[in-house]
């Protein structure tokens, strides 16, 4: 995000607050706002917005005046760093704001730039660890989880996921195409996952693995959120697929391999390098079951114990041998589109 805004308006009791992206900057309501010239380097903006023949130079003082503006400020808040940030106030009362008043507000601005200041570490500190960590593990970091060994025991749906023929997808394709795919299915698994209230806890080369926590252990309720990312991962690969092939371009192939078990949830590594992750058997087995995926031709293999937790209709692939698990286990996947909304037992 390229910057944060809060407004508030003195009819409500919230502070309305947006997120504007980096491509803002080459919108044509950011070049005609007054923010430009103070992003520019200028000490502030005033427009008095009465009078017979007010100068609306800039298209948001049209909008405040519609709302009873009468006077208009922007002035600059420099942070420590030297990033120039916009404080704006509007005044609606007759004659607008009195020099005494804009002068004693510009004698708090440096308090008032310290206080956003950290305000804006804050946030960014949050952003970065949402994003590179997942909001459920950010906010345990944040928290002050950041000890090796600091870790809970926790009951999940581990998915886990992988984009097929990888290795000779990156002999045959240009770099940029090869990353603009890997991209293109990541986009789809990751996303369907945090749409389902998943956490997607790390990207493996081209692989994903992540976890739907089970609160209660009796409810289905995780393993249905981890199903529907995986029909909506499914759909959207189809839709891209069908894209690619109209431009002549090699499908996305996948497998998701999914299980249900009790993992280690924390931090492990080195002292001067954390990794945030799950550590348990049951991810090396949800591993092992998406990598019976392409051999068994189904795009999405689930466990006996997530089938268990699914009271809808499985169908059951027989039982098959995993790498380093020492007995045969039971695989199933789901039926086909049409009938996904039967409910019975799992067989």
């Amino acid at each position: 995000m390229f910057a944060n805004g809060y407004t508030w308006w003195r009819e409500s009791d919230e502070v309305e607050t947006f997120s504007a992206p980096h491509d803002v900057l080459e919108t044509r309501e950011h070049k005609e706002s007054p923010y430009t010239p103070i992003l520019n380097g200028a000490g502030g903006v005033r427009r008095s917005m009465e009078g017979p023949d007010p100068q609306f130079d800039f298209p948001v003082l049209r909008e405040l005046h519609a709302r009873g503006g009468t006077d208009y400020v922007a002035m600059p808040l420099l942070f420590s760093d030297g990033q120039i940030n916009i404080i704006t106030l509007v005044s609606d009362r007759s004659g607008g704001f009195t020099t005494e008043e804009l002068g004693q507000f510009y004698e708090i601005l440096p308090v008032l730039s310290r206080l956003f200041e950290v305000h804006a570490l804050r946030r960014t500190a949050i952003t970065l660890l949402d994003t590179y960590l997942g909001k459920h593990s950010g906010r345990r970091v944040l928290e002050g989880s950041i000890k090796r060994g600091d870790a809970e025991d926790i009951h999940a749906v581990i998915w886990f996921c992988d984009l097929r023929d990888s290795t000779s997808l990156t002999e045959a394709l240009p770099r940029e195409d090869y990353l603009a795919m890997l991209n293109q299915f990541f986009d789809c698994m990751a996303g369907a996952v945090l749409d389902h209230g998943g956490e997607v806890l790390k990207f493996i080369g081209d692989a994903i693995l992540a976890i739907f926590p089970i609160e209660d252990p009796d409810s289905p309720e995780a393993a249905e959120h981890a199903i529907e990312a995986a029909q909506d991962a499914q759909r959207e690969i189809a839709l891209i697929n069908k894209h690619r092939a109209e431009q002549g371009m090699s499908a996305i192939g996948f497998g998701i391999g999914m299980h249900i078990g009790n993992l280690m949830y924390g931090n492990i590594g080195t002292l001067w390098r954390l990794d945030f992750s799950v550590i348990g058997s049951a991810v090396n087995e949800a591993s092992r079951i998406e990598s019976m995926s392409k051999a068994l031709n189904q795009n999405i293999l689930l466990s006996a114990e997530f089938a268990r937790h699914f009271p809808t209709r499985l169908v059951s692939l027989g039982r098959h041998t995993l790498r380093g698990v020492s007995t045969p286990q039971e695989l199933f996947t789901l039926p086909p589109a049409s009938h996904t909304a039967d409910i019975g037992e799992s067989q």
